[in-house]
Order: structure tokens, then sequence, then C-alpha cells
């Protein structure tokens, strides 16, 4: 197996470096990182059209050699499946996110949408996220990671779908289990912060508190806050099925 590694935190994030050890220690198949030079959260799915993107050798935070490319992750794996890296890939892995991916907030993430960049070349894909403002250590999830990846390569998953993958930020003996769940529901809570520059001309910054989920049972959010890891499969088809029926029945 040929195993396509990349997050959103840039590639010297040490939760990348955690996640490519592990896989590589597990025995899975090759490793190939390509992520990108710098940080990218909440970039969203992105595709960079309006300019080149480039690619270099570098390393990761424990000295592993990588890839780093100036675009965002999406655009890594896209690199990737097109060329960039010739050997065919087999599984895509993004991670690990210092913080969950959880509800509406999986639209805004570049691990998950780096994920999705797998998933619509026609691999499985796996995003993964911890929350590691409780416990700062990343072996947990990337243990997590390599169970989840090795069930996926025996099993496999349907097109153009990937698997949503939360750790709690818990020490590994005081997790107590997984739980396959929904996506959740986010509550934002921005503010519009509103500012002058030097020149009197207004500029804004979006503010407020962190979101919050609603515990409803068998969600992503009530899962990790109950101590559970959270595996969520995702679809890339976003319609709204259920809508479908009664739109026909519209006077358009």
């Amino acid at each position: 197996m040929h195993i396509l590694v990349t997050n959103d935190d840039g590639v010297t994030a040490p939760g990348l470096a955690a996640l490519a050890a592990a896989l590589r220690e597990s025995g899975l198949g090759q490793v190939t990182v390509l992520a990108p030079d710098r940080n990218w959260s909440a970039s969203g799915h992105v595709k960079t059209l309006h300019k080149p993107l480039r690619v270099k050798r570098a390393h990761l935070s424990d000295g592993m050699e990588a890839l780093a490319c100036d675009g965002a992750p999406s655009d890594c794996v896209a690199l990737a499946f097109l060329g960039v890296i010739k050997e065919k890939i087999d599984l895509v892995v993004s991670g690990i996110n210092p913080f969950p991916n959880l509800g509406h907030d999986i639209t805004y993430s570049g691990t998950v949408t780096a994920a999705m960049e797998g998933a619509i070349s026609g691999v499985p894909a796996i995003a993964v996220s911890l929350d590691s403002t409780k416990l700062g250590d990343y072996g947990p999830a990337a243990h997590a990671a390599v169970r989840v990846a090795r069930e996926v390569i025996a099993r496999g998953l349907p097109p153009y779908t990937l698997l949503n993958l939360n750790v709690p930020g818990l020490p590994e003996n005081e997790i107590k289990g997984i739980r396959i769940t929904r996506q959740g529901l986010s509550v934002y809570r921005d503010e519009l912060v509103e500012r002058l520059d030097p020149r009197g001309q207004p500029y804004y910054w979006i503010g407020g508190e962190a979101p919050i989920g609603k515990l409803e049972e068998r969600t992503d959010f009530a899962a990790l806050a109950e101590g559970y890891i959270s595996i969520t499969p995702l679809q890339l088809d976003l319609t709204a099925h259920a809508m479908i029926d009664s739109l026909r029945e519209w006077k358009l």
C-alpha cells in the first residue's frame, strides 16, 4: 500500500510528524508526506487556479523527509494525484489536527477537506483530529488513526466517502472506546470587531467566543464530550434528497 499523509497546520507541525511516524511503524505500507509549507487552518476546500504552485523538499519536526507545497491542503492532495507523486496512492490520511473538527466545522477544516480531495480522486481517506486543548500528546490519536487505517485498507470505503476521526484529549488508558457517530450541530458565537487603520479606513476581525456544539445523542460532539473516539462517515454528495419531491411541487 502507498499512503499519502498531509495536514492543514504546515509541514513542521508535531501532529503531522506523529501521524506519519505511526503509519510508517505500523507496516501498513509506504508513507509519503506532502503538506502545506505554512498553516492553513480553517482554509476550507480550496483549488488554486490563479497562481502557480511550488513543491520543495522539506523535513518534518522529527527530521523525516517530506515534500512541502505553497498551496492549500486540498491543493497538496490534488497535486499528488495529478503526478507530483509518481507512485499510485491507495489511501489519504490527513492530520493530526490539534483541535477537533466537529459538526459544521468540517466545511471550514483544511484537515477534512484535504481528505475530501482524496475521496474526489477515488481513494479512501481519513481525517484525524485531537482535542489537544486538554492533552498535548498526539500518541492516542496516532494509534487510533493506524487502527482505522488498517480496517479501511482491509475493507475499503464506498466511492466518494471518507471518515472523520476525532480523539478526546485524554491519556490513552482513559479513552472509553469508539463510537460511530453522525455529524452534530455547531453553535457559532461570532462577533464583528470593527477597527480603523492609521489612515482612518475601517477593517474587520471575526471575533467572539469559540463555537460550541449541541450534545445530542449519537453525535460527534457527544462522543468526544463523554470520552469516546468519534468516527463519522462523510459523503461528498450534499444533496438534500428528502427535499427533491417537495421541490417538484413548487410552481417554478
